[in-house]
């Protein structure tokens, strides 16, 4: 009995680890849809583009780590606000099936260019962490997890602080309430739209080093988008806790259904699991977990 305690332990431990990273993924997803309403299927794609230039500076001769580690956060927010620039606001007072369309095809664009720029091999983001597992109780959290928690964490915080506390925060909570008042309130809702892509880059950026370090870094990378999907819509599209416990969820039901169900039915448990939870959440509780619940008159 024991031991099936320590097991399942092992596997929450390891499952909310993981949870945790997915939810800096998602966090990018939420906090584009936060401001702007609009949907970015490519953010599994941004994490990759990450982890090509993280990859591609820590391993330039004579690059320091520090350094490589801000100019990769600082070449992604520039990419973002180009994006948002370029692509993203011609398309203001579209339809939002627009936007979907053009993030959708901006992923099929990133997917294809890691391979002429950077070459099919996989790469690897080596950051001088070690390799000894921490342990806690009878689990046992690799070190790039356990540091990959810690900054999802400070992530999180700094961000919820941002949206609750700061001005701009608060300006942008209004652009994403109701666009047409805020421009009658003199906020610059084209401002805010960029600064929330560049927060997106961030949240990318730092997921593109964890996962690049973990996994390897090709067009593989961008899989690890998917899972965003699961964990938003169950916590929220528009919520920054609702991505925290949506990862939770997703990360220890997958660690959890693989382990117990995977010996039964030769494996993939986790592969599909997380896309029934999102279904039964889109049946019962569309606005998942923590979203806001709209009502429009017709």
């Amino acid at each position: 009995m024991g031991e099936d305690l320590d097991f399942f332990f092992s596997l929450v431990v390891s499952g909310a680890s993981i949870g945790m990273l997915y939810s800096l993924i998602a966090l990018g997803f939420v906090l584009v849809y936060k401001a702007t309403e609009a949907l970015n299927f490519a953010q599994g794609e941004f994490v990759m583009l990450a982890g090509f230039v993280a990859a591609a500076l820590l391993t330039a001769k004579g690059m320091p780590v520090v350094l490589a580690l801000i100019a990769t956060i600082a070449i992604m927010i520039g990419f973002s606000f180009g994006l948002e620039r370029v692509v993203l606001r011609p398309l203001l007072g579209r339809p939002i099936v627009a936007v979907i369309m053009a993030t959708i095809g901006l992923a099929a664009i990133l997917r294809g260019l890691p391979p002429i720029t950077f070459g099919g091999d996989t790469r690897t983001v080596p950051l001088p962490i070690g390799d000894n597992a921490f342990s806690l109780g009878p689990a046992t959290i690799a070190p790039i997890q356990l540091y990959g928690v810690i900054v999802t964490l400070l992530f999180l915080a700094g961000f919820t602080w941002f949206f609750m506390k700061s001005r701009k925060g608060v300006a942008m909570r209004a652009v994403a309430e109701n666009q047409q008042v805020a421009m009658a309130m003199g906020i610059n809702v084209e401002r805010y739209f960029a600064i929330a892509w560049a927060m997106a880059g961030i949240a990318s950026a730092v997921s593109g080093i964890i996962w690049g370090n973990m996994l390897g870094v090709d067009v593989q990378l961008a899989l690890v988008g998917l899972k965003v999907f699961p964990v938003v819509i169950l916590g929220g599209l528009d919520s920054i806790p609702g991505a925290v416990v949506g990862g939770l969820i997703i990360g220890i039901v997958e660690s959890v259904a693989s382990a117990y169900i995977d010996p039964y039915v030769g494996g993939g448990t986790k592969d599909f699991v997380p896309y029934l939870l999102m279904i039964a959440a889109l049946m019962f509780k569309p606005y998942g977990l923590f979203g806001k619940r709209k009502i429009e008159r017709v």
